[in-house]
């Protein structure tokens, strides 16, 4: 089938965004008094949203305690969204070249809204993704298929002419879950294990345009 959706992940697809994470994780370990974390150690905490990465940061911490460090947490992070953070090489040109092909692009991400918005506005690529959605959109977040049902059905497209690309388990396993295609991005933050259950595997963003399903479409237009 045709591919008529494009759903990206944001975090270690289309940006390196892990040192502002890093100072935002150890701004909150800071104030509770914890050594700081190594780029390698929340490398390894990302990708489940905020309320996980703040709760295995801050291990032992009372309800309580991991409510304020969220809260602190959200709001450094959103005063220096990017600071640090920058598009990984291509994204901006492999963009273009797929929004001239009239190809539809959502971003669907574990990060809130508000934060993928300011970000993908700092970065100057908002305008390719006039659908952003987040931790905060629906009551599931990735790995479970639910959101990119939801993103699906929400564009009227069927779950086979989407494709869902990330850089982790949670968007493999959401996507093969919600039986769209798969693309998993080697060169992000996950594991390459976590990747083998992909449809296709790219090691720099400009390969996605590469891909036969895109190839194809291209052709066709």
């Amino acid at each position: 089938m045709p591919i008529k959706l494009l759903i990206f992940d944001l975090d270690g697809t289309l940006i390196d965004s892990l040192p502002d994470l890093a100072d935002a994780t150890n701004h909150v370990r800071q104030w509770s008094q914890l050594p700081p974390l190594s780029l390698d150690e929340v490398r390894n905490l990302v990708g489940q949203g905020a309320l996980s990465l703040v709760t295995r940061a801050l291990p032992g911490a009372a309800p309580g305690q991991i409510e304020e460090g969220l809260e602190k947490f959200l709001d450094y992070n959103l005063r220096h969204i990017a600071d640090k953070t920058r598009l990984y090489p291509g994204v901006d040109r492999t963009l273009s070249a797929l929004a001239e092909m009239g190809m539809p692009l959502c971003i669907l991400s574990n990060k809130n809204v508000d934060l993928c918005r300011e970000v993908l506005s700092r970065l100057r690529i908002a305008g390719y993704f006039p659908s952003v959605f987040g931790a905060d959109s629906f009551p599931f977040k990735k790995p479970s298929p639910e959101p990119v049902l939801a993103v699906v059905k929400q564009f009227g497209v069927a779950a086979g002419e989407s494709a869902m690309i990330g850089d982790s388990i949670n968007d493999i396993a959401a996507g093969t879950g919600a039986g769209v295609v798969t693309v998993g991005c080697g060169y992000g933050y996950g594991d390459r294990s976590e990747l083998a259950e992909a449809d296709y595997l790219i090691e720099d963003f400009p390969d996605l345009i590469g891909l036969p399903f895109l190839t194809q479409n291209r052709d066709n237009s």
